[in-house]
């Protein structure tokens, strides 16, 4: 059973944390395949060649899930509830980018990860909002 006494705020930061961890594990793991360490030695992984504007890049995209595990907390739920939206949108499409080069255990950790931003999603969608004008709850 999931404890519905978690505040909302807390239960999407710890779904980022989760999706963090997901994300740096299957990253840390892939130094395991054969070959790994020695292609990106080369400079060239997947084809791509790693240049200063990708890993610039990729440390953009990345912050988007570390920084939502602030934000998640911190900011007002109008707000919040399309910061989360937006971030999992971005970081769905940055999976997606990937699925091209996916072996079993890329595929294995993305759907975990797809299944958490999706929770996300839907926490996100029923957060209750304020109408400024009258001051009263809405949801949306």
């Amino acid at each position: 059973m999931i404890n519905n006494k978690i505040k909302p705020q807390t239960l999407l930061s710890t779904l980022w944390i989760f999706v963090l961890l997901n994300m740096i594990f299957r990253d840390l793991h892939q130094l395991g395949k054969i070959g790994f360490v020695e292609e990106i030695l080369t400079g060239t992984v997947n084809g791509i060649k790693i240049t200063d504007e990708l890993m610039l890049l990729g440390g953009f995209l990345a912050e988007i899930p570390i920084l939502m595990v602030l934000l998640s907390r911190i900011l007002d739920n109008s707000i919040n509830k399309w910061a989360n939206i937006i971030a999992g949108i971005i970081t769905l499409a940055v999976f997606a980018t990937g699925i091209p080069s996916l072996d079993i255990d890329d595929a294995f950790h993305m759907a975990i990860e797809t299944a958490a931003i999706l929770w996300i999603f839907q926490i996100s969608w029923k957060l209750p909002t304020y109408d400024n004008i009258n001051n009263t709850k809405s949801h949306t």
